[in-house]
């Protein structure tokens, strides 16, 4: 069958429970950009889940980095981080 322009067989329902207010926003929002509530929703999930997937690599580069001895040490961290501290104390009490 074909609704839109994409195949039935392209596609799979999910049943995703919300708060009230979050139904009736994506209400509004699919009545304001006629679009349907479930593309709306496809979209939504799609963004989301690449900004997770992002999120992941990123992660895992980093770790990967770490391994390779790339990075700084917790002490330098430290370091760092009180000497910017430091920094910012002074300048509050001038």
């Amino acid at each position: 069958m074909h609704h839109t322009g994409i195949y039935m067989a392209e596609r799979s329902v999910i049943s995703v429970h919300t708060k009230p207010e979050v139904s009736e926003r994506l209400s509004r929002l699919a009545t304001a950009t006629q679009r349907s509530k479930s593309f709306l929703a496809n979209e939504a999930i799609e963004r989301y889940l690449a900004a997770e997937e992002q999120f992941l690599a990123t992660i895992d580069q980093r770790a990967a980095g770490m391994d390779a001895g790339d990075g700084i040490s917790s002490a330098t961290l430290l370091d760092r981080f009180e000497d910017r501290m430091k920094a910012k104390f002074d300048r509050a009490t001038e």
